[in-house]
């Protein structure tokens, strides 16, 4: 892909295709990648790390954390980010931690407040309450408990527990208020447990005593989330058969969801030892209904609305409040990108929602060809390229800043080409 991010766009064409079959090999995990190397750099000894990340996020953040820079920028890697600065401030490193101008407007007010109550010392250099951070040094933590709210992102609760083993006297985090991305908690303490750290976990308190990591080579799990661009082109196509190699059905990622959230569109999952099969044969038939709270879920938005939208599946969804604060605002950008193509994503009136603060969110409309060329917005987030790109299937597509899917999963275009979706690219 050219180098030039904002210049270049790239049209997809798979509408002609009559069957999509190939094999995947997916890249590790992201977000168990991130987490293993944060063991890593807490641990007394090294050890190796198989099928690691690709991802410019992993790439970063092993970069950053082998740096003796002052300087830290994480560019749009919101996970590296927030890893780094509770392992900065709790680990007495002083730093300045940037980011790019996205960024700089994602929130990360709750954790460091967390690390203030346990005796961090950060000043915002920016907006109060925003990145860029400066980390100083501090004397002495004087606090083993902290609060931290949980309603915002599960990633500030996994900076801290990945953390919590090497402090002096451990750390006990109690959360506050319902509990976003429970997954990725259940994932941190997982590989935690993998490297020899014990917790306990009652009601809405998590206590980690001091311990050490004890260190054994690790194998990264292939990425459910991106599997989930599989899924999508399953469902979207006449008839497939792809495979996935290494994904498990006891997988620590939430997102192996999307094998039992797409039978709802028609797409089979079959597990075997050497990995996943998915497919859709021609007599398939998909419900007119579909409803899903993606609070554990969140990353799965955006597939799931295309394929629903190339279906003409009508969609009731809840969970989206962290969308609002991703990449982008994840919300508006489906609800335009969705309209070029005739498919509405509006918020419901808060009638729907009786006594409680639910929001429900109603999707409706079939995906079809815009009379007048159209070229998809991705507005810097790489899961707007690739979950739009299956809809080729249903007619040729223009998608803006292709290079953006480096953020999670640089091999994609090249990946989806060898199902037959025929690619090229240009300068605007």
């Amino acid at each position: 892909m050219s180098s030039e991010k904002q210049r270049s766009i790239i049209h997809v064409d798979a509408a002609e295709l009559p069957e999509v079959n190939g094999t995947i090999i997916l890249q590790g995990s992201k977000s168990i990648s991130n987490r293993v190397l944060i063991i890593r750099a807490l641990s007394q000894n090294s050890f190796d790390i198989h099928h690691l990340s690709s991802s410019d996020d992993t790439v970063i953040l092993n970069k950053l954390l082998s740096s003796k820079d002052e300087i830290l920028d994480a560019h749009h890697a919101g996970t590296t980010f927030r890893f780094l600065t509770a392992f900065a401030a709790l680990t007495g490193r002083e730093a300045i931690l940037t980011g790019s101008e996205r960024m700089q407007q994602r929130p990360v007010g709750p954790l460091v407040e967390s690390l203030r109550q346990l005796g961090c010392r950060i000043e915002y250099l920016g907006n109060e309450g925003n990145p860029p951070l400066k980390i100083n040094a501090h004397s002495g933590l004087k606090s083993r408990t902290v609060k931290i709210s949980a309603e915002i992102s599960s990633q500030f609760i996994s900076a801290l527990l990945l953390t919590a083993p090497v402090l002096p006297e451990g750390l006990e985090i109690h959360l506050e208020g319902s509990i976003v991305s429970l997954p990725y908690i259940r994932m941190t303490l997982k590989i935690m447990e993998y490297f020899g750290v014990e917790h306990i976990w009652e009601d809405h308190v998590i206590r980690i005593a001091h311990q050490e990591y004890k260190a054994r080579d690790f194998v990264v799990e292939p990425d459910w989330s991106s599997a989930s661009y599989y899924y999508a082109v399953a469902a979207l196509s006449q008839k497939a058969g792809i495979f996935l190699p290494g994904l498990k059905k006891d997988s620590v990622q939430g997102d192996a969801a999307i094998a039992e959230i797409a039978a709802a569109f028609g797409v089979r999952t079959e597990f075997t030892a050497e990995g996943v099969h998915i497919s859709k044969t021609g007599d398939d038939k998909t419900g007119q209904w579909f409803e899903y709270n993606f609070i554990e879920q969140p990353d799965l938005v955006q597939s799931i609305a295309v394929m629903a939208a190339g279906l003409g599946t009508t969609c009731t969804y809840t969970g989206l409040s962290t969308l609002k604060i991703k990449e982008t605002d994840r919300i508006a950008a489906l609800q335009k990108e969705l309209q070029h193509f005739g498919v509405h994503l509006n918020l419901m009136p808060a009638r729907f929602s009786k006594r409680s603060s639910i929001e429900y969110y109603l999707q409706e409309g079939k995906a079809s060809k815009p009379d007048t060329p159209v070229c998809i917005s991705t507005y810097n987030d790489h899961r707007m390229a690739m979950a739009f790109a299956p809809l080729a299937l249903k007619f040729p597509l223009c998608i803006e800043d292709p290079d953006v899917v480096s953020k999670s999963y640089p091999e994609f275009w090249q990946d989806i080409r060898s199902l037959g979706f025929r690619l090229s690219e240009a300068e605007i």
